[in-house]
């Protein structure tokens, strides 16, 4: 009588902290495409929320991969997910600022891909000859930005997961429900109940650097 082989281990993908520190010792730029296929969603989401069309946020992801074979050899990080956030969000801002100053004749016209919320989604970038006027701008446009990320954070958990699906990652109704657990008839309540919010707290929160 035959007998049976132990079925083999299942094998446990290596975790971020593994991948960074063995990447940093052999140069293996394998372990960087491991790591960043695992969190391309997020740089994805993080990238459609700034810049104004899917084009431009799919040609951040790669411009960002190739960023992060120097940076991580350079850097050590030690909560991989937080620094990339940051990290996509900077390059994301960096993006926008050169459109302003180019001005429209390159696309410079800037939307923050957010419908409805009241206007605050959109902010449009004229370009100026003087520059201190284009330097005052684009920090204003960045503190805007700021500002809508920090808001979208201060939603009840429902509503931003709502707004974050539907409109940032363009999942449509059915699928938010699906996403979420939630019926068709909550997905759209948290959706208008959102975006209400999200253009309250906008309206009530001053500006960075408001005077009093």
């Amino acid at each position: 009588m035959f007998s049976r082989r132990p079925a083999p281990a299942a094998v446990v993908p290596p975790t971020d902290a593994v991948l960074l520190a063995r990447y940093r010792a052999s140069g293996d730029v394998h372990d960087v495409g491991m790591l960043y296929e695992r969190h391309m969603a997020a740089v994805l989401a993080v990238a459609r929320r700034y810049l104004p069309s899917e084009a431009d946020a799919q040609d951040a992801v790669m411009q960002l991969f190739e960023q992060l074979v120097e940076k991580l050899r350079r850097h050590e990080v030690n909560n991989f997910p937080a620094w990339l956030h940051a990290t996509t969000r900077n390059h994301c801002l960096m993006q926008l600022r050169a459109r302003q100053r180019a001005g429209p004749a390159a696309g410079g016209a800037l939307v923050v891909h957010f419908p409805d919320a009241a206007g605050m989604e959109s902010a449009a970038a004229r370009h100026q000859g003087d520059t201190d006027e284009e330097a005052t701008e684009a920090e204003e446009h960045e503190q805007q930005l700021q500002r809508l990320e920090a808001t979208l954070a201060e939603l009840p958990p429902d509503q931003r997961q709502c707004l974050e699906l539907f409109y940032l990652e363009k999942k449509s109704y059915r699928e938010v429900a699906t996403l979420t657990g939630l019926d068709l008839k909550a997905v759209k309540s948290h959706l208008q109940n959102g975006k209400r919010n999200l253009r309250r707290h906008l309206q009530a929160s001053p500006a960075p650097n408001a005077s009093s």
